[in-house]
């Protein structure tokens, strides 16, 4: 009899040939009709507790519905709180972490980089302004500049600011234009 409760006690899956008896036993045969009763009124009893519990558990997901907008949670604001939490782990990660710091010393390698870029143009601008080829350029606009400010300007030598060059300029043509017929349009200035 130990062996027999023994069995019917045991936790363990069926295993195949298990099953094969259990799907070949004729269990109504072997119920009373007392027993049939009961399995059934449990069976109808079983259902509507399931029933019931499907309608509590949809009126509970209802209230919650209502709480969360309520509260002014919704479908976005979690997909919001649950990128962040994602991002926040994945940020906490030893891949991220050696990522990042990796790049920040590329990034900081980089800016250096550029920098010194920077100051070689700049010292190569410097150079060159100080080269006699440019020196040589400079003297030739100033002279231009100052044979037009004594053609157009008159006498006035005392070389001016580039700004005064223009005005005295533009003044200059404004008065030779108003006494000088027009040109057409497609025409060009000789000099």
């Amino acid at each position: 009899m130990e062996a027999q409760a023994r069995g019917l006690l045991e936790t363990e899956p069926l295993q195949g040939r298990d099953e094969d008896t259990v799907a070949s036993a004729d269990f109504p045969s072997m119920l009373s009709e007392e027993e049939k009763e009961e399995l059934k009124a449990e069976l109808v009893q079983l259902e509507d507790e399931i029933t019931t519990l499907r309608q509590v558990l949809s009126a509970k997901e209802r209230r919650l519905v209502e709480i969360k907008q309520k509260l002014g949670m919704n479908l976005m604001n979690e997909l919001k709180q649950n990128f962040s939490r994602s991002w926040h782990d994945v940020q906490t990660t030893t891949a991220y972490k050696k990522t990042h710091e990796t790049l920040s010393h590329a990034g900081q390698k980089a800016t250096a980089a550029f920098s010194n870029v920077g100051t070689a143009i700049s010292k190569k601008f410097g150079d060159m302004r100080n080269s006699p080829t440019f020196k040589s350029f400079e003297e030739r606009v100033e002279t231009t500049v100052t044979s037009l400010k004594t053609k157009v300007g008159g006498t006035n030598h005392g070389g001016g600011s580039f700004e005064e060059v223009l005005s005295s300029t533009a003044q200059a043509s404004a008065q030779s234009s108003a006494g000088a017929p027009r040109r057409a349009e497609g025409e060009e200035l000789q000099c």
